[in-house]
């Protein structure tokens, strides 16, 4: 019996020394989890933003690009300073 239980403390003392966790794969988990967070965060804004966009449209933009063509055309010229002698 306590060559049996000596085999198995042995054997969690080699899959200790065999799994052993370094502690730079804990750092990295960390960073992983928190790019995931601000990828989610920034997904869900972007979808925020892409159903605003949809539900109040801009219609100035199209309005304000039709007098910009008459803009063009009316050139305003002013009169020159007179010169006093």
């Amino acid at each position: 019996m306590a060559n049996k239980f000596d085999d198995f403390l042995s054997a969690i003392k080699l899959g200790e020394i065999i799994h052993k966790k370094d502690p730079d794969e804990k750092k990295k988990h960390t960073i992983i989890w928190i790019l995931a967070i601000i990828g989610a965060v920034a997904a869900v804004a972007a979808i925020a933003y892409a159903v605003y966009r949809y539900m109040h449209p801009d219609y100035l933009e199209d309005f304000d690009d039709d007098f910009d063509e008459y803009e063009e055309d009316d050139e305003v010229i002013e009169p020159e300073p007179e010169v006093q002698e």
